[in-house]
């Protein structure tokens, strides 16, 4: 009840101050690239249900259906020229705090995921997963902060996907639901703010010395 409070609070307070920097992102979108200004996708929610995740718009409108789906890489030819930016900032994931408001999310939980992502986790992630909200950050975020250059380097980006990432993002979510409280809420908060302005910090290993350890194949993490 506590973390919803502030889920309400602080995405609310959020809305207004970011408002001089939204305003003009959507003003961009809209008259250049497509014209599109937001993006909504399908995304597994609490309880296993699905709900209508927002974006900016920052790929072709039927990326879905082109290249490799719903697995964005780095460089990926499919971001539109101001995309790039957006994505690198994560400007293009406040929008969700409209879902945060609406009860779809909260600020932190794990990543909502497509239902293709969703499957390539291991089935107890899944169970574990779906009995909380899901995040605009989280613990799987900070850690794959790196994500699209990870796949842009592996051999088969798919089967590093769904043999390596998912497998060990799904333990880092497992860990998130056991640990979930106010300070582990109020941490991740801050540690989300620290690795966008510090992306190359390892900081979160210090903070919780106790997250599954990495794959040997995603030492680069």
């Amino acid at each position: 009840m506590l973390q919803r409070l502030l889920d309400i609070v602080l995405s609310g307070a959020a809305l207004i101050v970011l408002a001089p920097i939204l305003v003009p992102v959507a003003l961009i979108l809209r008259f250049s690239g497509e014209g599109e200004v937001f993006f909504g996708q399908n995304r597994v929610g609490k309880g296993g249900g699905y709900f209508k995740l927002l974006k900016f718009a920052t790929m072709l409108k039927d990326s879905p259906n082109m290249g490799t789906g719903t697995v964005t890489l780095k460089d990926d030819p499919r971001v539109l020229p101001v995309g790039k930016f957006l994505r690198k900032t994560k400007i293009n994931e406040l929008p969700q705090l409209l879902n945060i408001l609406r009860g779809d999310m909260s600020i932190i939980g794990p990543r909502p995921q497509t239902k293709r992502c969703f499957d390539a986790f291991p089935e107890r992630s899944q169970r574990a997963i779906v009995t909380v909200r899901p995040g605009l950050s989280g613990i799987g975020s900070i850690v794959f902060r790196g994500e699209e250059d990870m796949m842009h380097a592996a051999n088969d980006p798919d089967r590093f996907y769904d043999h390596v990432i998912m497998p060990y993002k799904g333990r880092l979510e497992e860990w998130y639901v056991r640990h979930q409280s106010i300070t582990t809420y109020l941490a991740l908060i801050a540690l989300t703010v620290w690795v966008v302005l510090n992306p190359r910090s390892g900081i979160v290993w210090r903070i919780f010395p106790d997250l599954p350890p990495r794959p040997r194949t995603s030492r680069a993490m």
